[in-house]
């Protein structure tokens, strides 16, 4: 029998939201082992005064399997 775990991160990118996924899974893959997949949770932008969107931040659980 397999136990999950999910647990919760936020990642930013200057490039876009793909790029903030990758980068925030990228970074959890170091420390945790057998991630399944990602559900994003939320999308927020940082902009500049006149609307111009400078970052991208995504909030997102993560699931894996425990050994």
């Amino acid at each position: 029998m397999s136990i999950a775990k999910v647990i919760e991160i936020t990642s930013s990118s200057k490039k876009g939201i793909e790029d903030a996924v990758q980068s925030g899974l990228t970074k959890t893959g170091k420390t945790v082992k057998n991630i399944q997949g990602a559900w994003v949770n939320e999308i927020k932008v940082v902009t500049k005064p006149n609307g111009s969107v400078t970052e991208w931040r995504v909030n997102m659980k993560v699931s894996f399997i425990v050994d």
